[in-house]
């Protein structure tokens, strides 16, 4: 056993030093996989983390939820310094959330915001496992950003970035309430909309603050407000901006005005109230302005402006752009359309349409007038540009104007319609303005002077030019030559007189005028002078004829085809009738028929034997008032009473008429004289005397007949035949003379039976 002890010893000793090393090895295998010791922290430093994470509930749910890659608590003051942060500020439906991330901020639990000095970017009203709706304000960016987790709202001062789904912007300071959903753009405020079209132009909205309320879908822009679109600018007091799921759709803004620019022309459109719909791809569809609303369209051609109460503009979309295709202005519209002077074109006058509503439609593209309509009464002025234009009126119930290539008016037409034409002077005076009225009117203009050229009116036509009146059923007016046609009942009247006719045709500048078809006229007489039975001055010369001409302003007239002319009992028939009062003359040809009424006191009672007459025939006559001598030629008869002449020619020579010294029944024919081939017959009480010679002369109130050259002959059926040199017979004394010498005793004094 003694010899086992040591034995026992070493074997002790042997496993405890192998126990010993096992245990030295154990223990450095747990100290080389221990972790380290934590660093000691800073002195203001009470904890850090990682990936640390703090809420705040409520009742209903998650009110603010803070996460961070890393945390650290800070002493004094009392805040966290939170990097790579997700903030997740909880709307009240639950559903949504507004988040924001930064990669530095300082959170403050006592006072609950947080502030991220750096970038921090805010994606708001974000749907729990939901794309956010299109045309909403999703992202916004920028720095010395400031969260209330109280309230949820964030703000900052420095300049912040914003994004749609559809557009961007920035602005100087910003400020989001989640509660009120709203987000406050507080200065130098830019928005750039763009919308999914193929051709689509983006659009530009500037303002100095903005805030734009989720909740109504509005932005709201003060106190200016610059709106962009391609061509379009609109500037105005402030605005508000209408959203929708597709973009903006409404801007309304005050104290407005817009443009359009195209090469070669722009279009201006201004109004204290001034709203702008937008389709689905952000172009512009409408624009309503409203108080001192004007539309002005400048092009090479002209200028064409409307001011109103009220304008509509509606536009259609045309290679990317808004294009105008009508415009309707409502109270007090005022259209002005001012051609320009154009190259070897003499200007046009400027055109001014009043009326409380007019309508205006563009050609296709936008850039000319097609048509101009007046839906309320309404005025249409034409204003002269250059001398020898006139001034001209055109009222109307309605009005509906259309336009040619290069806004060049075409024509007019006006319903119930009447006129007004300033006229030039005339011999240093002024003359009346050209008035006409009518149920129609329709106007031309010509496309070579952009001038009216030609203006017709019918239904119950009428005009009036000073005295100067006319009427009838249609009248046409050649504005270049100044010729005016009546048809249907035509009519023109004066002081003077008045022609009734199937047609007249009036030249305006020298008042002459021809009237055809079923021709009637009267005049009155001329008082100055003392007159004749041929040209009275004291009864109306009455006149028929096919056709009547009159010129120098009536002085000189002219009656052709189945002519009369009469003035009381006395009448003048012949193919062609002309009187000329500035040489006091009257000419008749063509079966030439004057009859002569002897003269009656106006106030003698009625005679109770027939009117006695004169009557002359012949193929031509001219009679002239200053020696009032009647001069038929080409074959004359004359017949009085119971007495025929036939001659060649006859003079008939009449009495001054004068009513006051003349007897009652006096004849109108003083004396007449025949010429060539001269016959005298006179039958009465079954006696027949007969006077032949080449030359005659017959006195009335005597009735003294004169018979001389070619041989005369005198021829009594009682008393046999005489002849000589001269031959003198007196019908009231049944004498006869021959050569002035008392006939022999065959020849003496005859016996009236």
């Amino acid at each position: 056993m003694r010899r086992l002890r040591p034995l026992f010893l070493i074997a002790i000793v042997a496993i405890g030093a192998y126990l010993a090393h096992v245990y030295r090895q154990q223990i450095e295998a747990q100290r080389r996989q221990a972790p380290p010791p934590p660093r000691a922290l800073p002195q203001q430093v009470n904890a850090t983390a990682s990936d640390w994470h703090w809420e705040k509930s409520s009742g209903q749910g998650p009110m603010v939820s803070v996460r961070a890659k890393n945390f650290r608590q800070i002493k004094e003051p009392n805040h966290f310094e939170l990097e790579q942060i997700e903030l997740k500020i909880y709307r009240r439906d639950g559903r949504t959330y507004d988040r924001v991330t930064s990669d530095r901020a300082v959170f403050d639990l006592a006072e609950a915001y947080l502030y991220a000095e750096g970038e921090a970017n805010i994606t708001m009203g974000v749907p729990d496992g939901e794309e956010p709706k299109p045309g909403r304000l999703i992202h916004i960016q920028s720095t010395g950003v400031r969260f209330d987790s109280k309230t949820g709202k964030a703000e900052t001062e420095r300049e912040a970035t914003f994004a749609f789904d559809r557009g961007e912007g920035r602005a100087l300071g910003a400020k989001y309430d989640p509660a009120a959903k709203e987000l406050h753009l507080r200065s130098q405020v830019q928005l750039i909309w763009k919308d999914q079209g193929k051709n689509s132009r983006p659009m530009k909205v500037e303002a100095g603050e903005a805030i734009y309320k989720e909740s109504e879908s509005k932005v709201f822009l003060s106190p200016w407000a610059k709106l962009s679109r391609g061509n379009t600018h609109v500037d105005g007091n402030g605005a508000v901006v209408t959203l929708d799921e597709h973009g903006i759709r409404l801007v309304e803004t005050t104290g407005a005005k817009g443009t359009d620019q195209y090469p070669g022309r722009s279009l201006e459109y201004s109004a204290d109230q001034l709203t702008l719909s937008l389709s689905e791809k952000s172009e512009i569809e409408k624009i309503k302005g409203h108080k001192h609303a004007r539309l002005t369209a400048v092009s090479e051609h002209g200028m064409t402006s409307a001011g109103a109460d009220a304008v509509e503009l509606e536009f259609e979309a045309s290679g990317g752009e808004s294009v105008l295709k009508r415009a309707l202005a409502s109270g007090t519209t005022v259209v002005e359309s001012r051609p320009s002077a154009r190259p070897g074109r003499l200007q046009p006058e400027t055109r001014i349409l009043r009326s409380e509503v007019v309508e205006i439609r563009m050609r296709e593209g936008g850039h000319e007038v097609q048509t101009i309509d007046t839906h309320a009464p309404g005025v249409l002025e034409f204003l002269p540009n250059r001398p020898g234009q006139r001034r001209r009126r055109v009222d109307g119930d309605r009005f509906h104007l259309a336009y040619g290539p290069e806004n060049q008016l075409e024509s007019f037409h006006a319903i119930r319609a009447s006129t007004r034409t300033e006229n030039e002077p005339r011999q240093g005076k002024p003359s009346p303005p050209s008035l006409t009225s009518s149920q129609d009117l329709m106007a031309w203009f010509s496309a070579k002077t952009a001038e009216m050229a030609r203006l017709e009116q019918w239904g119950d036509f009428r005009y009036e030019e000073g005295d100067r009146k006319a009427r009838g059923q249609r009248a046409i007016l050649e504005n270049e030559v100044r010729r005016m046609t009546l048809v249907n009942g035509a009519r023109v009247w004066d002081a003077q007189g008045a022609t009734s006719a199937d047609r007249i045709v009036m030249d305006q500048k020298t008042e002459d005028f021809v009237a055809e078809g079923s021709v009637t006229s009267s005049r009155l007489p001329d008082r100055k002078g003392s007159g004749t039975a041929m040209l009275s001055n004291d009864e109306p010369l009455q006149a028929k004829a096919a056709r009547m001409s009159s010129f120098d302003r009536q002085s000189r007239i002219l009656y052709e085809g189945n002519a009369v002319l009469w003035q009381g009992g006395s009448r003048l028939e012949a193919g062609r009738i002309e009187i000329d009062r500035k040489n006091s003359t009257l000419k008749a040809g063509g079966k030439v028929l004057s009859q002569l009424l002897d003269q009656q006191k106006e106030k003698q009672p009625k005679a109770k034997a027939a009117p006695v007459f004169t009557l002359i025939q012949a193929p031509s006559m001219v009679y002239s008032d200053k020696d009032r001598v009647a001069h038929y030629t080409g074959g004359v008869s004359l017949r009085r009473a119971e007495m025929d002449v036939k001659a060649q020619e006859i003079k008939a020579y009449l009495k001054e008429q004068n009513k006051e010294k003349q007897s009652d029944g006096e004849s109108s024919l003083d004396h007449a004289t025949a010429h060539g081939g001269v016959v005298i017959l006179e039958t009465a009480q079954g006696r027949v005397r007969r006077g032949v010679s080449g030359y005659a002369e017959y006195y009335v109130n005597e009735q003294k007949v004169v018979l001389e050259q070619g041989d005369p002959v005198f021829e009594d059926s009682l008393k046999g035949t005489t002849r000589g040199q001269r031959l003198i017979y007196y019908a009231n004394e049944d004498r006869l003379l021959v050569n002035g010498v008392p006939a022999q005793p065959a020849m003496s004094k005859i016996r009236r039976k």
